[in-house]
C-alpha cells in the first residue's frame, strides 16, 4: 500500500514536534558535544548600589543638559535648595517650582535632577531636628503651640488655601525658618560645585572630539 505524502509529512511533523518537547531550545550543544543550559541571570543590585547607580544616570543626564553651565547650575541649585522645603511646607512648594524656575531662568530639567538628587541624598529628613533648633534660635519669640488640624488635598482647591497655609506655618515655623536657611546655603554651594563640573566635563568632551579627529584624518 502506498503511503500518501502528506501523511509522511504530518509523521514528520508529529516527530519533530515530540522532540522538540523532550530537548527544549534551552539545551545546547558545544563542539565538545555536551550538552551546555544556557540560563539568562538578571544582575541583582543592593539598595546601596541602586542608589549610587541612579545617582551617575542623573549626573549623567545634567552635564548633558542644553543651556550652559550658568543654566544649568542654577536649575540644579533651585531644585536642590527646594528640596528642602518640601517636607516642611507639605509638598506645597511645588506649587511654586515652576513659576521659580522660569523666572530665574534656569534650567527646568536640571531642577528636576536637582530635586531627585536632593531626595536621594536624605538630606530634608536628616536636617529637620537642626532646622528646628535654627529657627528656634533665629525666631526666639514663643508661639503659642495648637492642636494640629488635618486637612485634606482638596481643601486646598476649595478655597480654604490660606487656613491651609496658616495652620501649617504655624505648626511648624521654626522648622520652616531653618529649613530655608539651609536650602538656601546649599543651593548656593550646589551652584559653583555644578558650575566646575559641568565645565569639566564640556572641556573633556571637546577634548574627546579633537583625539577622534586627528585619529580619523591620520587614517585617511
Amino acid at each position: 500500500m502506498k503511503k500518501n505524502k502528506y501523511s509522511v509529512f504530518s509523521n514528520q511533523a508529529l516527530s519533530f514536534i515530540i522532540v522538540y518537547k523532550k530537548k527544549p531550545f534551552s539545551h545546547v550543544k558545544d563542539n565538545s558535544g555536551r550538552d551546555a543550559h544556557v540560563k539568562k541571570q538578571k544582575k541583582k543590585y543592593g539598595v546601596l548600589q541602586r542608589i549610587q547607580r541612579v545617582f551617575k544616570l542623573n549626573f549623567y543626564r545634567l552635564f548633558r543638559s542644553p543651556g550652559g553651565a550658568k543654566k544649568v547650575a542654577l536649575g540644579f541649585a533651585l531644585g536642590f535648595a527646594l528640596e528642602m522645603l518640601v517636607l516642611s511646607t507639605a509638598s506645597l512648594i511645588y506649587f511654586l517650582f515652576y513659576p521659580i524656575i522660569r523666572l530665574s531662568g534656569g534650567s527646568l530639567p536640571a531642577a528636576i535632577i536637582g530635586n531627585v538628587i536632593g531626595k536621594l541624598t536624605f538630606l530634608p529628613v536628616v536636617l529637620l531636628p537642626f532646622a528646628h533648633a535654627l529657627g528656634k534660635l533665629i525666631y526666639p519669640f514663643k508661639i503659642k503651640e495648637a492642636p494640629i488640624k488635618e486637612h485634606s488635598f482638596l481643601e486646598i482647591f476649595s478655597g480654604n488655601f490660606m487656613e491651609v497655609l496658616k495652620d501649617l506655618l504655624h505648626n511648624g515655623l521654626y522648622t520652616l525658618i531653618g529649613m530655608t536657611i539651609f536650602g538656601a546655603f546649599l543651593g548656593f554651594v550646589s551652584y559653583f560645585i555644578i558650575y566646575h563640573l559641568y565645565e569639566r566635563e564640556r572641556h573633556r568632551r571637546l577634548e574627546r572630539r579633537k583625539r577622534h579627529t586627528k585619529v580619523a584624518l591620520m587614517r585617511t
